[in-house]
C-alpha cells in the first residue's frame, strides 16, 4: 500500500484514542497524539507548555464569537505580538502535521488533522463516537476518583472544548459527517472491529 495518513477525531470516552493506538501498531507506523506538541515546539522555538495549554483548546475562547476566517497556512513571523497567539500556535501545529504527511505514513490524533490534510487523497479520515452513557461508563474506568455525574460533566465539557476548537481554525461542525470518510460507533463495534473496518476501508480507497 503507498504512503498514508490516519486522522481520528474522537468524542471523549469513545476509545478513539485507544483504537487509533491499536491501528498504529497493527499497521506499524507511528502514532502522534501529544508528541505534536514537542514537534510543533521544535519547530517554531516557542515553549511547549504554550502549546500544551492551548491543547484543543482556546486561550482566548471569548475571541471565538469575532472570527472571521479560517487557518489558511500562513506563519506569523517572530516579531509580530501575536506570535505566540492561538492562531499561531495551530498554525505551527498544523505545519508539523503537514510535514508529517509528506513524509511518513502514521496515524494523528484529533488537533484538525482530518481539515488541514482535506486536500490529500491518501487520508482516511475517521470519527469515533459512542452513546453517552458508553462514554460515561469508559470515562469513570480511566478516571477512577470520578463519580457519574462528575464524568458526565467532564465529558460535556471536554467535547464542548474540543467542538468550539475545532470550529474556530476550520468553520465546520465537529461532528459533521461529511468532514470523515468513516464515522464508527465504538461501542456497537467493539475496538478491534474498529480497527479493522477502518484497515478494511484503507485497502479500498488506497489500493
Amino acid at each position: 500500500m503507498k504512503q498514508y495518513v490516519i486522522t481520528v477525531a474522537r468524542g471523549y470516552g469513545s476509545g478513539g484514542k485507544t483504537i487509533g493506538k491499536m491501528l498504529a501498531e497493527d499497521l506499524g507506523v507511528h502514532y502522534y497524539d501529544m508528541e505534536l506538541l514537542r514537534l510543533a515546539s521544535d519547530e517554531s522555538g516557542i515553549n511547549e507548555q504554550l502549546f500544551a495549554k492551548a491543547d484543543e483548546k482556546l486561550k482566548t475562547p471569548l475571541l471565538f464569537k469575532n472570527r472571521k476566517s479560517v487557518y489558511t497556512g500562513e506563519i506569523i513571523p517572530p516579531d509580530s505580538e501575536d506570535f505566540v497567539s492561538d492562531q499561531n500556535l495551530f498554525n505551527y501545529q498544523a505545519k508539523v502535521i503537514q510535514d508529517l504527511a509528506e513524509k511518513e505514513s502514521c496515524v494523528i490524533i484529533g488537533r484538525c488533522a482530518d481539515y488541514i490534510l482535506r486536500d490529500r487523497a491518501n487520508v482516511v479520515r475517521v470519527y469515533v463516537h459512542a452513546p453517552f452513557d458508553y462514554c460515561v461508563e469508559k470515562t469513570m474506568e480511566v478516571h477512577q476518583n470520578m463519580d457519574e455525574e462528575e464524568a458526565k460533566k467532564y465529558i460535556r465539557k471536554m467535547d464542548k472544548r474540543r467542538g468550539d476548537y475545532y470550529r474556530y481554525f476550520t468553520g465546520r461542525d465537529w461532528r459533521n459527517a461529511d468532514n470523515y470518510d468513516l464515522c464508527l460507533n465504538s461501542s456497537d463495534l467493539g475496538w478491534e472491529k474498529c480497527v479493522a473496518l477502518v484497515k478494511a476501508y484503507m485497502e479500498i480507497k488506497l489500493a
